[in-house]
């Protein structure tokens, strides 16, 4: 293997190298593992990478990320070796012109970057796709996608103040990573409506908001049920534009979907009914230029531009009357959903 580019520095204790990566601004605020040529190799070996291979360019910055550095953010986040393919295929996404680095990266908006894994991988290295689906608790949801945040932060220069101008950020900025609950799903996965096989694994990568939980208890119908999403997803539409949409169905909730024999699309399709808005609505809540002009009270704008732009996917724990909608950021072709292959 070919020999390391970084630059060595010599600290005898690793309290004071976890100090010293503060000090150099390599941290996201959270303590480090001190990237030692030995980790750092470790990672490459799981990958089965070499140093100077490169895994992505950001033009608008001409910057080249190679594995190495990869690597090296790998370990600051406490990632384990066997969650590096993963973190590489992370990285193949936001450097993807359909991801478009710069705008989601840059925004004054506060978009994180979200991962959904899928396939085999997923289950061996034991994302978690189940109960706290967003919460703590998970090293390898926590360190992967903090690995890439490193990656955005140490290689590409995205800080906050700097490049990232984010008004009010996204606690989703320091790690946002889930997994497709396929096990106990009576949908095809969501890597298999992107177009790859069931025995792949990929990952997805999109700029999104937080998501937003709603509640039903009381509905045993499809229609109802999906209703109450609607409602809260056409009031959460953006003011520049149309984005897409990720639908999360835990347990109980994709039950009472799925028994009625309703598909994926099928949701999708009556969501992207019942979320549409009148152009009256939309000027008079800053979302369209005033004023009101006569006729809008009964022109129409769905929520997105096709069913399609709503992701459907089954997630979450088995008890509770708990879904959630997760925005994308900004328009959809500012930037798209990307997913990778995880090799």
């Amino acid at each position: 293997m070919s020999e390391l580019a970084a630059l060595r520095h010599q600290i005898e204790l690793e309290s004071d190298a976890i100090d010293f990566c503060f000090e150099h601004g390599w941290s996201d605020g959270l303590p480090v593992i001190p990237p030692t040529e030995g980790r750092v190799r470790a990672m490459l070996d799981a990958a089965g990478l070499q140093p100077d291979d490169q895994i992505g360019f950001i033009p608008e910055r001409q910057i080249s990320i190679t594995a190495e550095k990869v690597a090296i953010n790998a370990v600051l986040a406490g990632c384990k070796p066997e969650y590096m393919p993963v973190v590489v295929a992370a990285v193949e996404g936001i450097c993807d012109p359909e991801w478009a680095f710069h705008g989601p990266s840059t925004t004054t908006s506060g978009p994180a970057v979200l991962l959904i894994v899928n396939g085999p991988i997923a289950r061996k290295l034991e994302i978690n796709s189940k109960e706290s689906l967003f919460g703590p608790g998970w090293r390898a949801n926590l360190t992967i996608g903090r690995a890439l945040r490193l990656v955005m932060r140490n290689v590409c220069g995205t800080l906050p103040g700097t490049l990232d101008m984010s008004t009010l950020g996204n606690p989703g900025k320091f790690s946002y990573v889930i997994a497709e609950n396929e096990e106990e799903s009576a949908w095809q996965p969501f890597h298999v409506d992107r177009g790859f096989r069931a025995d792949q694994s990929a990952v997805t990568v999109m700029a999104a908001d937080g998501p937003c939980q709603i509640f039903n208890q009381l509905s045993e119908s499809p229609e109802q049920l999906l209703l109450t999403m609607a409602d809260n997803m056409r009031i959460s539409g953006g003011v520049v534009g149309q984005t897409y949409y990720v639908v999360i169905l835990p347990g109980e909730h994709h039950k009472i979907v799925t028994d009625a024999g309703w598909s994926k699309k099928d949701v999708q399709n009556f969501l992207f009914q019942h979320t549409y808005n009148n152009y009256a609505h939309l000027r008079r809540t800053g979302r369209f230029p005033m004023p009101i002009k006569p006729g809008d009270e009964y022109r129409m704008r769905p929520l997105v531009t096709s069913p399609d732009m709503i992701f459907v996917l089954a997630a979450g724990g088995k008890v509770g009357a708990f879904s959630a909608f997760i925005p994308g950021w900004a328009k959809a072709g500012w930037s798209r959903a990307v997913t990778k292959e995880i090799k």
